[in-house]
């Protein structure tokens, strides 16, 4: 089956908006053409109105969500800082691995995977923490943590919250909820290829900011003075920008916006909910604890009765080359035990999970 007739409904990239598809056609820019910088900071204002900030450090990493969970450790954590991480999935862990990495002391709060953070334990984990970090939709698991707590209470610390899963598809108010830290990817709700990683900064963080990380390519204080054409002296160059990524993401949310952000979230709400209570009109069990499942990303435990001894990934290879939709695997402790499946961005279409039950359910009952 040609790759362009499939229905890519797993954690990863999300089918793309008809707008995105128009601009990763268009001619390539130079990286320093007056018309891509003009691009480039419609691009950032339009993030600040889909994370909900003023913040004027707000920009596209070059690089997937990895690259803007890395960004923001880096630039800062020194090391010894104790940094506070919850934990109950294999992003929260990822966390921890990056913090270690840049000499953290990481003070971890676990929770059952499948079920939320507990805010109280987190806020109480260290007396002072420079940093408390959590995800907000937990890919691994389909679960959201609750942030607004988490800034009303965070003191000093700076609260550093992964949004890869949720912008775009979930409610999301950087400032409200007193984030200093956020990032996110394009490829989920954003309904755009992977290869950049939305950041935002308040200026409470920025002030906070390390004179000289040890990543070159990731300094904020490098990226700021090349993203900001209103700084004293102009732009900066910094690196070779991703100028067709950047064209596609303004389009991502140019869609988003046009369609409206609550318009968007209670599209991906009624899709969620249609597909969870379809799968468990299936006889299928969700996964996530109730009241804080994701509804753009659905985690449901494999059946024990699979048909004709059929393993869960040959259930899920059946899919793909019979009906051409991709589910995902389960991952880190969960393999093998649930599929993900995706609701994202423009794939958050009725007629979408429709198409999945329907062949889910001829797949099961062979």
């Amino acid at each position: 089956m040609p790759i362009s007739d499939r229905l890519l409904m797993g954690p990863g990239p999300s089918n793309p908006y008809p707008e995105v598809t128009l601009a990763l056609g268009r001619p390539v820019l130079g990286h320093l053409d007056p018309e891509f910088l003009a691009v480039l900071d419609s691009t950032n204002n339009r993030l600040r109105q889909v994370f909900a900030t003023l913040n004027a450090l707000t920009l596209p990493i070059s690089g997937t969500g990895s690259a803007g969970m890395e960004a923001s450790f880096v630039n800062f954590v020194r090391a010894g800082d104790p940094v506070v991480v919850g934990v109950n999935g294999v992003f929260g862990e990822r966390m921890c691995e990056v913090a270690g990495r840049v000499g953290a002391e990481v003070i971890r709060v676990d929770a059952p995977w499948g079920e939320p953070i507990d805010n109280d334990l987190l806020l109480s984990a260290h007396h002072s923490p420079s940093i408390i970090a959590i995800v907000h939709a937990e890919t691994s698991t389909g679960v959201r943590n609750d942030i607004s707590q988490l800034g009303a209470e965070k003191g000093e610390a700076l609260l550093l919250v992964d949004m890869v899963t949720s912008l775009g598809g979930i409610e999301v108010k950087v400032d409200e909820w007193k984030v200093d830290v956020a990032y996110s990817g394009t490829q989920k709700c954003l309904g755009v290829p992977p290869g950049l990683s939305p950041l935002t900064v308040s200026d409470r963080a920025r002030d906070r900011i390390i004179e000289r990380p040890s990543s070159w390519y990731l300094d904020l204080n490098l990226l700021s003075r090349y993203v900001d054409g209103s700084a004293e002296g102009g732009r900066v160059y910094h690196h070779t920008a991703p100028v067709t990524m950047v064209a596609a993401l303004h389009a991502g949310l140019g869609a988003v916006l046009e369609e409206g952000i609550d318009a968007a979230r209670i599209r991906h709400a009624e899709c969620g909910r249609f597909l969870q209570d379809g799968l468990e009109a299936l006889g299928l069990e969700l996964f996530a604890q109730e009241g804080h499942r994701l509804p753009q990303l659905t985690t449901v435990c494999v059946p024990k009765d699979l048909p004709s001894s059929m393993s869960e990934a040959e259930c899920r290879r059946l899919l793909l080359s019979r009906y051409g939709i991709e589910i995902g695997a389960g991952a880190g402790q969960l393999a093998g035990r649930v599929w993900r499946i995706g609701c994202m961005g423009h794939t958050a279409r009725r007629r979408n999970v429709v198409t999945l039950l329907g062949a889910l359910k001829e797949v099961l009952e062979r």
